[in-house]
């Protein structure tokens, strides 16, 4: 897996500004920006370009929404989520931010997880926290009581941050574990009822899906991953979203070949082959069927 995340040439937090802003406005950050980086939604909602592409990027980021609403994707997971929730998304993992309300206020934060480093030498940062692992719900709504202690660690991260005086990586990771821990509290709190087995078979499937797209585009052997057999996976797809297993691994295809079109200098037929053998042209048509617009169209149209 660490192979192929090295192949997509994930998005750095400077080419992300451009992501996010375009060419029209350069955000102002400090020299520390590779390693963290966090600021107030309001500041920067009317300068981004929405909806936002798929896109990898080598660092963790969390929104936390005080107000407004938006759609976010983890993989091929969507969200829509509101006040007082947070989302969470896990380095090199695929996203696409589809929208965000004009009056949406709150915090957006990134960073690398080297911060860790001195405090985790021998093992990752993410380990207790299930909200950063892939395969896991991205999303904590907050009650509002609960809210105080919350906004006054996001409120001390920016006010380190913000003062460019220096950079206390010990301070912010220690900031940033506070704010961890408090909310694994909540989400254990908080969990809801498991949900029904169907939609469990659908969730680890496109979990699955996230992980061997490069290495399968069999429907079949995702579902001896599963331990169960392809019809009954289809069946839990289609109960589910009302979608075919097949068409389900059908998008996720789409969704990676467009990060590479986006992110890479890979020919089509390199990204062909990436998916299977077959020739360039029918995965040219396949692209097109599915989104209108051929692989090339589709690259001339990020320019």
């Amino acid at each position: 897996m660490q192979e192929n995340k090295q192949k997509l040439a994930p998005m750095s937090p400077r080419e992300l500004n451009l992501h996010h802003f375009g060419t029209e406005w350069k955000m102002n950050v400090t020299e520390f920006h590779h390693l963290f980086h966090i600021n107030k939604i309001e500041e920067v909602r009317a300068k981004i370009k929405f909806p936002l592409q798929p896109h990898r990027k080598t660092v963790f980021d969390f929104i936390l929404l005080t107000q407004g609403h938006s759609v976010r994707s983890k993989g091929l997971h969507k969200y829509e989520f509101g006040k007082n929730t947070f989302f969470f998304l896990p380095a090199y993992q695929i996203s696409t931010h589809e929208f965000m309300s004009e009056d949406a206020q709150g915090y957006f934060c990134h960073f690398d997880s080297e911060i860790f480093n001195k405090l985790f030498p021998h093992s990752p940062f993410d380990d207790d926290f299930s909200f950063w692992h892939f395969a896991e719900d991205p999303i904590i709504e907050v009650a509002e009581e609960m809210l105080p202690p919350i906004m006054n660690i996001l409120d001390r991260l920016q006010a380190e941050y913000l003062s460019n005086k220096s950079f206390h990586t010990q301070l912010i990771a220690a900031y940033l574990l506070a704010l961890f821990n408090e909310l694994s509290v909540i989400k254990k709190s908080t969990k809801v009822a498991s949900k029904n087995a169907a939609l469990r078979v659908t969730e680890r499937y496109k979990d699955l899906l996230s992980q061997y797209i490069y290495q399968t585009n069999k429907v079949s052997e995702y579902a001896s991953m599963l331990a169960i057999t392809p019809d009954h996976l289809n069946k839990c797809v289609k109960a589910t979203i009302g979608k075919t297993s097949q068409e389900l691994l059908a998008d996720m295809i789409i969704l990676e070949a467009k990060v590479l079109l986006k992110q890479t200098s890979l020919s089509i037929s390199e990204i062909a082959f990436k998916f299977s053998e077959t020739n360039p042209s029918d995965f040219s048509r396949f692209f097109k069927n599915k989104i209108g617009l051929s692989p090339k169209e589709f690259r001339q149209s990020l320019l």
